[in-house]
């Protein structure tokens, strides 16, 4: 089995390259990585902060602490683990005043997670029903699926899966679950497959796909953290500083897009005002419109990666 050390170096990050170029990394730069994970893409900014440079590495998972005590030596920057949810890390590290000139997410669940059986992140085989990236909260995926009720749990399947059969799974649960527990990744694969449409289930990609998402986020509070988060990495941010994000499903991106183009907007006033009364001046600008998304080589060979989207924000020099 390899170790702590060999997985964080064979690891490959999604947009790596992308995301250096993004942030432009200079020698003796403050970092701040709010979503360790396996340090794929903190080694790479490490590398170019050289020993001048400041690496601090936020995750709420206890593993990511492992790799980061792994990884740390190796690099010649200073460097320091938060061991904290990202929006709770980042409102420590504002509370000491703390400036960052780089600041970055890897949203959603690493890849580390989904291959370590015993999380119950992935439909691709059997393991406790789980999916918990803090192992010490008491929420996770088993007491979900127990206790919502059935309208509760159609809601999450539409709203954060965007599951087209939100609500006849939903009902397929609650019937399962009045038999027996519902306890494993598989037997709540096998619920999924047997409520919705035959075809549905040999359409493109798996059919338990959008229901283990919905069900991922709800009991991490994905989006809830991210929308409580973003604002206080832009307060982080030093004037000058580059935020960073990828994303992995259109959740998360219209998130990240909806804050970014509203730190970089000026007024606000309704358009058939003849002059401005709102005052309101951009704080950020966006160095592109678009979302950056893998290329071609890069999917080929990381096929993980395909709805990847990158996007990043320049705070003003103004801006305090």
């Amino acid at each position: 089995m390899a170790t702590l050390l060999e997985m964080t170096t064979t690891h490959v990050p999604v947009l790596a390259g992308e995301l250096i170029a993004a942030l432009d990394p200079r020698p003796g730069a403050s970092v701040v990585d709010c979503t360790f994970g396996a340090g794929g893409h903190a080694r790479l900014v490490a590398e170019r902060i050289g020993a001048r440079g400041t690496l601090i590495g936020i995750d709420r998972d206890p593993t990511a602490a492992e790799r980061f005590a792994a990884l740390a030596p190796e690099l010649a920057c200073t460097t320091r683990f938060v061991g904290e949810s990202f929006v709770d890390g980042l409102r420590a590290l504002r509370e000491e005043g703390i400036e960052a000139d780089l600041v970055y997410f890897d949203l959603g669940v690493s890849s580390m997670q989904i291959d370590t059986f015993a999380r119950g992140f992935s439909y691709a085989y059997d393991a406790p029903l789980d999916m918990r990236m803090d192992p010490r909260q008491s929420l996770s995926a088993r007491e979900l699926v127990a206790d919502w009720d059935e309208r509760r749990l159609a809601q999450a399947f539409r709203e954060y899966g965007e599951e087209r059969y939100a609500r006849q799974i939903a009902r397929a649960i609650a019937t399962a679950r009045a038999r027996r527990p519902i306890t494993t990744t598989l037997e709540l694969v096998e619920v999924i497959k047997q409520a919705i449409p035959a075809p549905a289930r040999f359409a493109a990609g798996h059919p338990a796909k959008r229901v283990f998402q919905a069900l991922r986020i709800a009991v991490n509070d994905e989006l809830g953290q991210l929308d409580a988060a973003l604002p206080v990495a832009f307060d982080v941010l030093a004037p000058g500083g580059r935020l960073a994000a990828i994303s992995f499903h259109s959740l998360e991106d219209r998130r990240v897009k909806r804050f970014m183009t509203a730190r970089a907007s000026g007024c606000v006033c309704p358009p058939d005002l003849p002059v401005c009364v709102c005052g309101r001046e951009p704080e950020a600008e966006l160095p592109q419109r678009r979302a950056t998304v893998p290329s071609a080589g890069e999917l080929a060979a990381n096929p993980r990666a395909a709805s990847a989207r990158l996007r990043t924000l320049v705070k003003l020099e103004a801006v305090r």
